[in-house]
């Protein structure tokens, strides 16, 4: 029997630093997912040396100006990364979904109103170029701990779907800040997920006391788990307190990741 999951070496989740390298990638597919999701295919000889160990890498994302054309490659210089002329393009955070290894790499972009990238997205067409950076670091996360919880909103729902492929948990929970129409036509196969959808636009600091009081029925063990929170900056950061101080789980086995914040 494990006595302590802490003395077990490569248990616990392990970051690892990947080389920072700038790409090209073209458009070659577009998709509506869920009618909520663009989900876009992107290729490119630049995708060569790509890699993406931790299911929920960010990697940056840069967009031009509407009308603007291709985006010039950023220079690495001993001062730092220098853009043309200058100027930073705007940017984005986001989850690969899928990369086949060589030069086939797809993004799922959430739409949602008078966002950079979903704007970008909604008007892309077959050939479009964007530049691309990352991800300068990953968390390598094992798949089989015995219990794992996530929690999400829209924006967290590729880096999940990413991550149930390989996952090997006897009990798994998802409560997703998303309606569950949307939320089965993006996960169709949750057969094996203890699932609660809360709906769209909810995951507020105001609803925090609803999640909790769920989250104070399941018992959570000591040993043996893995916790991911994602979304709303000041409410992951009160839940992943709620876990690490009131329920007494290693910081260590919890991820909590802002993906934005409440204006």
């Amino acid at each position: 029997m494990r006595d302590n999951k802490k003395e077990i070496p490569g248990r616990a989740p392990q970051r690892v630093r990947n080389e920072l390298r700038f790409r090209h990638i073209t458009v070659t597919s577009k998709t509506k997912v869920a009618n909520h999701f663009w989900r876009i295919v992107f290729s490119g000889s630049d995708l060569a040396g790509f890699n993406s160990p931790g299911f929920d890498d960010h990697i940056k994302i840069f967009f031009p100006e509407a009308g603007s054309g291709e985006l010039a490659l950023p220079q690495m210089t001993d001062e730092g990364i220098v853009w043309k002329e200058g100027v930073r393009p705007p940017a984005r955070d986001y989850t690969p979904l899928e990369f086949d290894g060589e030069s086939s790499l797809t993004i799922d972009f959430y739409i949602h109103e008078s966002g950079v990238a979903s704007d970008w997205a909604t008007r892309a067409n077959v050939g479009d170029t964007l530049i691309m950076g990352g991800p300068r670091g990953s968390l390598v996360v094992p798949t089989d701990y015995a219990f794992q919880l996530y929690v999400c909103d829209e924006t967290g729902l590729p880096a999940f779907k990413r991550r149930k492929k390989d996952l090997q948990a006897e009990a798994l929970h998802l409560f997703a800040y998303t309606d569950e129409q949307t939320g089965r036509g993006y996960l169709p196969d949750l057969a094996e997920v203890n699932v609660s959808w809360l709906g769209n636009g909810t995951m507020q600091s105001e609803n925090l006391g609803t999640l909790i009081a769920a989250l104070d029925n399941i018992a959570i063990p000591q040993d043996e788990s893995f916790i991911w929170l994602t979304g709303e900056g000041n409410f992951v950061k009160t839940l992943s307190d709620y876990f690490t101080v009131d329920r007494g789980i290693d910081p260590a086995y919890v991820r909590a990741v802002a993906y934005w914040h409440q204006k």
